[in-house]
């Protein structure tokens, strides 16, 4: 077999993942595409083999260690593992296939209008929650944001900075992009919020357009060009223009804020794009399974730094003493929950996710404590137990019980009730989604509240249309049970306690069902985690479901506001 170009020596690894495929380079190192046994691909870091030694580069890789772990965001590419100050230090970040908005745009041509949009107010988000934290990114360019599908996903910071640190100097290198450093940096000034959002406009043009904004050629031509404003956004979506220019401007307080950027794009009616969810067990790409192929026909052996970062191979890297405080260590445990509707290339590589994967993250601190955070995302269902989806699941047909009791005993009048209790509730749903939206994009504010307060009629109205439909749905299926029970020659009670069942499971499962589902689950889930008082309500409704079913049997059925049942004055000639 034939190494490819790209791929490390077969059976390396390093921190105990074995390095399938080079995706890619820096100027700090070399990006492997790594796995362990049995785990999620990942993508790992690798310092060069000249900085490998240096005090200085293993320090700013701790820092970004530590500015990355405080980083919570969908659209960044959080740590999974890291040893700053290992013989072969790395940082493990979690890998998503797709291609690089360069050669997305390279591919299949710029973006455009609602896809525009969306990427702009996307990559805003990550920058967002980046200066959240007090960690300025420096270097966000095309190269430096993954596509999924059409999201973007913000990738390697290794340029980031807590913001009190605001060198980007070492040893006189400058350290970015021309083309997409702000014109403060390249005059020697620190680098700010600002900043980023000068070189957020650069790439938010250049995924318009196909082309840099500041043109091509030597780096002092690209760096004047910047210095003086001179950009190029002819062809740039008139949609987005104006903010790019204002974005774009020389200085950085003519710039607006990444507050005031994602408002604008509000107000241009930056599409709710829904979100896929792109959790596979294991992502398929031309360098995994080339990866998985050498597994076959070399053995896993420990690699140097230097072979690590270069195909050749070069002498061993000398071993380095760490310092006396431990580092901070990393582990993590993915959840296994996975989900097939992807949409990605299948032949291309990158880093990041689209960041709802819900894992674990335990963090050992240098005095021994153990500090662990878990997230699940805004969209994913953390695991439950057997146990637990069982208690759960009677619960729900215990209240599924009560439904059909309520339309055995007064069909018409339990009808009314659910109708709008579901209403109400999916209403109730669409308000905390649009507030917590809101809460993620900006932050917690004093007058949340009161906005919630003074939308409540638009989701009422908003809610209304998809209850009644939600119901017409319901009423077809329960229909046809009761031709069923009709045909079967069924007796009243029981027909109408089967048609109850019906309407109930129809309503549950039915179109739109989820903004219903999703508030009952935050009542019933917390409840079947805990034994006795789960036993004890489940029991109460179940004795309800009961209650009602025996009044049926006992009194017979109200159909109140009515004095009789529906066609009761119907008969059917020669039906026997």
């Amino acid at each position: 077999m034939t190494t490819s170009p790209k791929a490390p020596p077969p059976g390396l690894t390093v921190g105990g993942y074995a390095l399938r495929a080079r995706l890619g380079e820096g100027g700090m190192g070399v990006v492997h595409l790594g796995q362990r046994p049995g785990e999620r691909p990942v993508a790992i870091k690798v310092l060069r083999p000249h900085v490998v030694g240096d005090d200085e580069a293993r320090r700013r890789l701790a820092r970004e260690v530590s500015s990355l772990s405080r980083i919570r965001s969908r659209r960044i590419a959080e740590i999974v593992d890291a040893d700053p100050f290992g013989e072969i230090p790395f940082v493990a970040t979690r890998y998503v296939p797709g291609l690089s908005l360069h050669d997305h745009v390279q591919e299949e041509g710029p973006l455009g209008g609602a896809d525009l949009l969306w990427f702009a107010d996307c990559l805003a988000e990550a920058l967002e929650a980046v200066h959240s934290v007090g960690v300025l990114h420096r270097d966000v360019k095309p190269s430096n944001v993954i596509m999924e599908g059409r999201t973007p996903i913000l990738i390697d910071f290794g340029l980031a900075r807590v913001a009190e640190d605001s060198r980007i100097t070492m040893n006189g290198w400058l350290l970015g992009t021309p083309g997409y450093l702000a014109p403060e940096i390249l005059y020697g000034d620190d680098a700010t919020a600002a900043s980023d959002v000068h070189a957020w406009a650069a790439t938010v043009a250049y995924a318009g357009t196909g082309r840099a904004p500041f043109g091509r050629g030597p780096s002092v031509a690209v760096m004047d060009r910047v210095r003086r404003g001179e950009h190029d956004l002819a062809g740039l979506d008139p949609d987005v223009r104006e903010l790019v220019e204002e974005a774009l401007a020389p200085k950085p307080a003519d710039r607006p804020s990444l507050e005031e950027v994602r408002d604008w794009l509000e107000d241009l009616g930056s599409p709710e794009h829904e979100e896929r969810d792109d959790r596979t067990a294991a992502p398929v790409t031309l360098p995994y399974v080339a990866g998985v192929r050498q597994d076959l026909e070399a053995p896993t052996r420990v690699g140097s730094a230097a072979a690590l970062a270069q195909p050749v191979a070069p002498p061993t890297a000398p071993s380095y003493a760490r310092p006396e405080a431990e580092p901070v260590h990393w582990s993590h445990d993915w959840d296994q929950t996975h989900h097939d509707d992807h949409d990605d290339h299948d032949d291309t590589v990158g880093w990041g996710d689209a960041g709802t994967l819900p894992h674990r993250q335990t963090r050992v601190l240098p005095d021994g404590s153990v500090e662990a955070v878990t997230d699940y995302g805004p969209h994913v269902r953390p695991h439950v137990p057997a146990g637990q989806r069982l208690r759960r699941t009677l619960t729900l047909l215990a209240a599924g019980g009560v439904v059909a009791g309520a339309i055995t005993v007064a069909p018409y009048v339990a009808l009314a009730v659910l109708l709008v209790l579901v209403w109400l509730l999916r209403s109730g749903s669409m308000a905390a989604a649009s507030a917590g939206s809101r809460r993620d994009r900006r932050g917690a504010r004093w007058y949340d509240g009161l906005q919630v307060l003074l939308a409540a009629p638009w989701h009422a109205v908003a809610g209304l249309s998809g209850t009644l439909v939600l119901f017409l749905w319901s009423a077809g299926i329960a229909c046809a049970v009761a031709l069923l029970c009709f045909a079967a020659s069924l007796s009243l009670t029981t027909s109408l306690a089967a048609i109850g069942a019906m309407f109930a499971l129809s309503t549950w499962w039915g179109p739109g069902s989820e903004r219903l589902r999703s508030p009952v689950h935050r009542v019933v889930d917390p409840l079947a985690r805990r034994g006795v008082p789960w036993l004890i309500v489940t029991l109460l409704v179940a004795a309800a479901a009961s209650g009602l079913g025996a009044a049926a049997s006992a009194q017979g059925t109200s159909w109140t506001p009515y004095d009789a049942a529906p066609f009761s004055d119907v008969s059917l000639p020669g039906w026997l």
